[in-house]
Order: C-alpha cells, then sequence, then structure tokens
C-alpha cells in the first residue's frame, strides 16, 4: 500500500517544478526586457511609458540575424549591459549612411520597410561616417531614433556572441501590447 505525501511536500515539489521550469524558458527560450532609452523611439518608447517586451532567445540557434531585425544584445562597450536596437547591415556587407538613407554595398536600401522610413544620422566617429565593412560575425546596428542613440556609429559592430535574442512582441503597458516591428 502507498503512502500519501503530505500536503506541504506536494506544494513544494510543485514550487520546485515550476522555479525549475520557469528558469529553463528564461535560459533557453524567452526572457523579458525594460526599455533603457529613447533610442529606438517610435517602436519601442521609454520614459514615461515604459516598454517591456519579450525576446526570443531560441531563434538564432537556427539562423543568425537579419536585416530589419530588432535585436537584444550585449553592449560591445558595457558587456553587463543588454541594449536593444534594429540590425542595419551583416557581416561582409559595406555599409554607408548618406542623407538620411542606408545604403549596403552601395545600393540604397529599398527595403525593410522599417529601415527605409526612417531618417538615420550620419555622425562624426569612425564607425558612422563613410563606407565601412562589417566584419564577418558581427552586426552593424542603429537605433530608430537615431539622433538620440548610442549605436554602432559610436562604439562599432557587435559580435555575433553578443548576441541575446529577437524583441518578439510588447506586454506592457497593457494598450501598446503588439508584436514588435
Amino acid at each position: 500500500m502507498k503512502r500519501k505525501k503530505s500536503i506541504f511536500r506536494e506544494y513544494l515539489e510543485t514550487v520546485i517544478i515550476a522555479v525549475v521550469l520557469a528558469l529553463f524558458i528564461r535560459t533557453f527560450i524567452v526572457q523579458s526586457f525594460k526599455i533603457p532609452s529613447d533610442s529606438m523611439v517610435p517602436t519601442l518608447q521609454s520614459k514615461p511609458i515604459n516598454d517591456r517586451i519579450m525576446a526570443n532567445k531560441f531563434i538564432y540557434k537556427f539562423h543568425p540575424p537579419r536585416r530589419g531585425d530588432i535585436v537584444v544584445f550585449r553592449s560591445p562597450a558595457e558587456p553587463k549591459k543588454n541594449f536593444i536596437k534594429r540590425v542595419i547591415a551583416v557581416g561582409g556587407e559595406e555599409v554607408e549612411i548618406k542623407n538620411g538613407d542606408i545604403y549596403i554595398d552601395r545600393l540604397k536600401l529599398t527595403e525593410p520597410e522599417e529601415i527605409v522610413n526612417i531618417y538615420y544620422y550620419a555622425s562624426g566617429s569612425s564607425y558612422g561616417s563613410g563606407k565601412i565593412e562589417v566584419p564577418l560575425g558581427h552586426f552593424y546596428v542603429l537605433g530608430d531614433n537615431s539622433a538620440n542613440s548610442q549605436d554602432s556609429r559610436y562604439w562599432g559592430f557587435v559580435p555575433g556572441e553578443n548576441v541575446v535574442g529577437k524583441a518578439l512582441f510588447i506586454f506592457w503597458p497593457p494598450y501598446r501590447i503588439g508584436k514588435v516591428r
């Protein structure tokens, strides 16, 4: 005959399983992030709205980030901080910002729409002016609010191993719930 488990033990087992499952999901599948600055306005908002997003940490196991993806990554300048920006160019491509437009390998971008409809400012830094070749395994990222964004124009390329995940959707505040574009 089987002994009955105590109610305390059943609750404890349930809590332990829930914690292990939550840690697994957060570590390998999805994670939430708070938008720390105005660098991605109007796509993502910081103060006073304080958007919170979910990022897919698993998707880039199957393919690398693509142009137009909004990615969360560890900052090349401050590796303990996570940043969020839009991928503009990938390794092996030559990128140039001229008169607010992006040129990849000397061709003006005509898509994706999310990049074409933004005026990007060239900066006076060595990473933001002139033609720059993105090293293989790296990404050139910009904030959608490029006038107010510290990004690849200032601190260079994002190594592929720094990419944490792809921004999927805004889950907070409730009136802004929706897919990140």
